[in-house]
Order: structure tokens, then C-alpha cells, then sequence
């Protein structure tokens, strides 16, 4: 299924067989499954497994992170776009990369201090400082129940780091953080999601942020520049 909304062009369905139908973009920024089995660790420690009728924010134990991305289709999203973000690139066996994006997540504790998104950019490594876990994190009203959520201000800031591309793609679209950031910086943007309940949730995201066009404004934020050695 193909839906439009405003510059947005959002597909249902599997990005395998999506992604042949769509022609090269300036950028993908995407944040793939990494094989961990996210959905089913945060369902089983949240208590709040499976079924019909549960309530808001369940985490469906579903099995869509129990495998990493395969070598095809990371190839075949690498080839859709001029300038590649892969969150979790950490996880697959990518080639070496100048510039890492790094986002410090500012928490302690079970979670990762980290995460990590391979590209394929020649500048430095960059990083972000957004806390996203306890009492004080940031951006509290964006959440919507999708396990791997990443915050609006991180894909806004992913889309600066990538020059600002006029088009961008997200071939694992999620519940549309990347896509709403783009709508509201006045890009065009492209995504795929095959879970009908996030691909909904993509929609009325995207929706809202066409109906109240604005230039995206984050809280400024620490930039350091590092090496990974």
C-alpha cells in the first residue's frame, strides 16, 4: 500500500520489495533491526506480554529484531542513496567508516551508555548528547510505544549531519521520527515499514507535522568532535 502526504511518500509493506520501485535519494538515514530480540526483552521485563485488546505502550513480542539485517538488503539500501546513516551499524559487518555518529544517551544503569550509527560521510565522528531513559529525559511526549523509538532532535540532527539532504529515505520507518524531522525541516521524504500497527502510527505523525509546516528547532545540544581511536 502507498499512501501521500504532503512531501511524504510513505509504502506498507516489506522494503525488499519496495525498495527496487524507488530511484536513488540524497540520503538514507534509517536505524535497521539489529538482532538482539529488543521486542521480546522489553515485552518479557516489562511484564506485559502479547495479546489482543492490550493496553497502550505493550511491546509486542513479535520476533521482527530476532535476525540482523542480511548482506542483500544492506546492499541494496546502500545503493539508494548518496550519503548512507545506519544506526546500530556496530552490529553488521560494514565497511570502515571516517565518521561515526554517536549518541550519548546520558544514562547509567542496564541501558546502553550508547549508540552507534555507521556512515559512509568523510568528516569526523560526531556526537549527541540526548537523555531518552529516567526521571529526566527528554522529548517524554514523543513517546508512543514503538520499542526502538529513537527522539525527534537526534533524526533532525542526523539530517544536518548529512548536509541536508532534499531527499531523504527510511527504509525501516518505524512510527515516522525520521520522517516527521524531514516534514518539518522541508524536506522530502520516502519511508517503508511492514508492521501495519507503526506504519498507522507513521501516518497521523506525519499527518500532524504537514498540517503545522515549521523549520525544526531542537535545544542546542553539546557537538564533540572525537576519534574512535
Amino acid at each position: 500500500m502507498k499512501v501521500e502526504i504532503g512531501n511524504a511518500t510513505l509504502y506498507l509493506g516489506d522494503c525488499l520489495e519496495v525498495l527496487p520501485l524507488i530511484d536513488k535519494v540524497d540520503a538514507v538515514i534509517t536505524d535497521p533491526p539489529y538482532g538482539i530480540g529488543i521486542d521480546r526483552a522489553m515485552a518479557a521485563s516489562s511484564g506485559r506480554i502479547v495479546g489482543k485488546g492490550v493496553a497502550k505502550g505493550t511491546y509486542f513480542a513479535s520476533g521482527w529484531d530476532d535476525a540482523p539485517m542480511g548482506l542483500e538488503l544492506a546492499e541494496l539500501i546502500m545503493s539508494k542513496g548518496e550519503k548512507i546513516i545506519f544506526w546500530g551499524g556496530n552490529y553488521y559487518g560494514l565497511p570502515a567508516s571516517q565518521c561515526w555518529l554517536v549518541w550519548d544517551k546520558r544514562v547509567n544503569g542496564h541501558f546502553a551508555d550508547c549508540e552507534l550509527a555507521w556512515t559512509n560521510m568523510k568528516k569526523p565522528v560526531r556526537k549527541f548528547e540526548w537523555m531518552w531513559n529516567g526521571m529526566l529525559r527528554q522529548g517524554q511526549e514523543e513517546r508512543n510505544g514503538h520499542p526502538t523509538q529513537k527522539p525527534l532532535a537526534l533524526m533532525a540532527w542526523c539530517i544536518e549531519q548529512a548536509d541536508n539532504p532534499e531527499t531523504i529515505l527510511d527504509p525501516f520507518m518505524g512510527s515516522g521520527t525520521t520522517g516527521v524531522a524531514a516534514i518539518q525541516m522541508g524536506r522530502k521524504f520516502i519511508g517503508i515499514e511492514r508492521e501495519p500497527k507503526y506504519f498507522d502510527i507513521a501516518c497521523k505523525r506525519i499527518e500532524q507535522a504537514v498540517a503545522q509546516p515549521q523549520l525544526f528547532a531542537h535545544e542546542p545540544v553539546k557537538q564533540v568532535q572525537e576519534s574512535m581511536f
